[in-house]
């Protein structure tokens, strides 16, 4: 049976929903219909999902009853909404869209969209020269089974030392591949988190992870970071931690996603002693630990401060390399890894070998991959922080020192408006409170700086001109439509 949402819990989800742009105001009943075509396009709702019956989102919403049935008619009408008679109606999308990496569903037809909603670079040249190497390597596997739950040995190695030279010593007892990041998530939670158990996560924080503890039905609990400074206030984090004594606590100190932030050497140890004290595990994200820009010089790892095993460190390849390598690792004690290998035999058995042979010939040439890395990045995001300044000056962004993505302060509640009317445009984006928990963040945009610099410079364009048409108040007043009986 699909679940059902409440009339008060998609009135709460669609917020302002009369501010939707366009270069005339709609209806009433188109402009709902497209606030709920718009959670749909960014998550928020989900497919299958039980919509209010016409009567009861009506009272929810304080409008006519008729508003609420001509928008589920245009819902209907544009594949977003199936209906049968005394059993209520389903969200559901066209047939031309698909899901997209960031969990968005897009219109399949979308070669000239300019997508900001993705924050991952293209691959690297040297991508093939080392693609066809590990294909040279490979004939030395073919005589064995194929599986390595905890990968092979020469890419455990090669992990292992890359935190031995960040002053973090480690063995390749204590690292284990994945198919991606998100998957060494995956098998932490599923190792460490019983259903329902509590956790603690930054706000804003990485969709994806949201998702992965909803699966889990975790009891989630937050810690806001503010939007300039040095993001995590201390005494507020720490004491989240020796209040709610989470089971978890999910944390991104290497350039957050999506704000950028780096957090103190001194910070990292004081919540490791704090962690430890509330009996709470740390799961610590470095997806970006290589990604410093500006000469920025990146604190020792957080599990440098780890005496307990309560730290367990997950990265992978996606950002300094490429997304469609799906390689990610787990640091974690000897002992954690075998267990993690365990739950893992019952879900993909291992990593494809190919796929981490080639990870391998990348990491050797890993210098010079991040150092070009670092320099396109350093370019693409000046060129778009002075296409803000521009022709969105009234736009509050703090420079990010590291990362791939700014974290930008509007100026309105308008984030979620603004993602539509772009879409519109040719520009995706990913709306502020698709890194919350409970709608907010409409005021914050994340803004990857991925693209060329071109693109990002005619994105914002396009950006601009349709923020300027949310302010648009003129043209005809729409009344409720006449129904003839």
């Amino acid at each position: 049976m699909s679940s059902q949402v409440r009339g008060v819990q998609l009135a709460r989800l669609l917020g302002q929903w009369h501010a939707l742009p366009g270069r005339r105001r709609s209806p009433d009943y188109a402009a709902l219909a497209g606030a709920v075509r718009g959670l749909l396009a960014d998550g928020r709702l989900p497919l299958g999902v039980r919509l209010p019956a016409e009567r009861e989102l009506a009272e929810a919403l304080r409008i006519s009853r008729t508003t609420v049935t001509a928008a589920y008619r245009q819902l209907r009408e544009t594949g977003h909404l199936a209906s049968r008679r005394g059993a209520g109606s389903w969200t559901m999308l066209p047939g031309n869209h698909r899901m997209a990496s960031t969990g968005l569903w897009i219109p399949q037809d979308d070669r000239d969209m300019i997508d900001l909603g993705v924050a991952a670079l293209a691959a690297p040249p040297q991508l093939l020269g080392a693609a066809r190497a590990a294909a040279e390597d490979l004939p030395r596997y073919l005589g064995g089974a194929g599986y390595h739950p905890t990968g092979i040995v020469e890419l455990r190695e090669a992990v292992a030392g890359a935190y031995t030279d960040r002053g973090l010593p480690t063995s390749a007892d204590q690292i284990m591949i994945t198919s991606g990041t998100q998957h060494a998530l995956d098998l932490v939670l599923r190792l460490a988190l019983a259903p329902g158990g509590s956790v603690l996560v930054e706000s804003p924080t990485y969709p994806n992870a949201i998702a992965a503890l909803t699966a889990r039905r975790a009891r989630i609990a937050t810690h806001g970071l503010a939007t300039d400074g040095p993001g995590w206030e201390s005494d507020l984090l720490l004491g989240s931690l020796r209040q709610t004594r989470p089971k978890l606590a999910y944390l991104i100190p290497d350039f957050q996603n999506p704000t950028g932030h780096l957090m103190s050497a001194q910070l990292r140890e004081r919540v490791v002693a704090a962690a430890h004290a509330a009996g709470t595990d740390l799961v610590v994200d470095e997806s970006f630990v290589d990604l410093a820009l500006d000469g920025t010089e990146v604190p020792p790892p957080t599990a440098t401060f780890d005496r307990h095993s309560r730290v367990v460190s997950i990265g992978g390849m996606s950002k300094p390399y490429w997304g469609g390598l799906r390689i990610g690792w787990v640091r974690a004690s000897a002992p954690q890894v075998q267990r993690l290998a365990a739950v893992r035999v019952g879900m993909d058995m291992a990593s494809p070998v190919l796929d981490q042979l080639l990870a391998v010939r990348l990491l050797a040439d890993g210098p010079a991959i991040v150092a070009a890395r670092r320099a396109q990045l350093t370019a693409q995001r000046d060129a778009l922080l002075d296409a803000l300044a521009h022709r969105l000056p009234d736009w509050r962004v703090t420079v990010p020192h590291g990362g791939v993505t700014l974290w930008a302060e509007l100026d309105g509640p308008i984030s979620s408006a603004l993602a539509r009317a772009a879409e519109e445009v040719g520009v995706r984006l990913a709306p502020g409170p698709r890194f919350g928990l409970d709608g907010t963040l409409e005021r914050f945009l994340r803004l990857p700086f991925t693209l060329p610099a071109a693109d990002l410079v005619e994105a914002v364009g396009r950006i601009a001109a349709v923020r300027y048409d949310l302010d648009r108040t003129g043209g005809q007043r729409w009344r409720e439509p006449t129904v003839i009986a």
